[in-house]
């Protein structure tokens, strides 16, 4: 009889095949707060830690269920959008069973800790949004706004819906004539703090916009005593990451979907 993948009613059951691993999109799926852990086994010896759209692959290519994991995964759901294998190693295998549907790339890690965020001038950068555009904070109109463009749905897509995110969530917003035109908020959630999601309208790029809602994010997180994560998917991500305080951890690899 086949592998199925397992959905763990007790996520904390792989907590010790995640240990270590400094991404807050796991601990949001090991606090059962967001996203759920995979297995093919009560008592996992390997594990997938599905939050949003990232896969994290735990644990390495030597141990058998780590293969079958994947296998599993291919057969049952078919697609991914962004595979973390904890072991690097895992990148042949990652290949092997998705074949051109993985491709393979790099991001950026940021440590999680220890930022000498400066409140003055953070709070310098909100003041910097262009003239015409105001920072607020999201609301239920905005939410609804975030989720009708595919380019800002991200802000608010992790959460059931908007009283869940006004509860949960957080979030900045750019605003121009009554619309949407940046922001920065809560990806997701988990008890301590919450991972970043910033973009920018394409029309509105490249004038301060990103910069500014990324500020009041982290200042509001500082004020509420939670930690806003950073991870950059590219070196513009990283760039602004930098502005604002971050430590660089170094590039990682991952696996992206192919959309060929």
């Amino acid at each position: 009889m086949a592998q199925r993948l397992i959905r763990l009613t007790e996520p904390q059951k792989a907590a010790g095949l995640f240990e270590g691993w400094q991404e807050t999109l796991i601990w949001s799926a090991l606090e059962g707060v967001m996203g759920c852990i995979w297995a093919i086994s009560e008592q996992p010896k390997a594990a997938l830690c599905q939050t949003g759209d990232f896969l994290f692959l735990a644990d390495s290519a030597d141990e058998p269920q780590t293969r079958l994991l994947l296998e599993c995964w291919k057969r049952e759901k078919g697609v991914f959008e962004i595979i973390t294998p904890c072991d690097h190693s895992c990148g042949a295998m990652i290949e092997e069973i998705f074949g051109a549907e993985a491709k393979a790339g790099k991001r950026c890690a940021f440590h999680k800790g220890g930022e000498a965020f400066d409140p003055e001038a953070i709070n310098r950068m909100v003041q910097c949004a262009p003239d015409g555009v105001a920072i607020a904070p999201f609301d239920r109109a905005l939410y609804h706004q975030a989720l009708e463009q595919p380019w800002s749905r991200d802000f608010v897509s992790q959460f059931r819906d908007a009283d869940d995110f006004l509860k949960r969530g957080l979030g900045f917003a750019a605003v121009c004539g009554g619309e949407m035109v940046g922001g920065a908020s809560s990806y997701t959630c988990y008890s301590k703090g919450i991972e970043i999601q910033v973009e920018t309208r394409s029309d509105w790029q490249r004038r301060g916009i990103a910069s500014a809602c990324c500020a009041a994010l982290i200042l509001e997180c500082l004020k509420r005593g939670l930690y806003p994560s950073w991870d950059a998917a590219n070196p513009v991500s990283a760039a602004l990451a930098k502005k604002l305080g971050y430590r660089e951890a170094g590039l990682y690899p991952v696996w992206y979907r192919s959309h060929e």
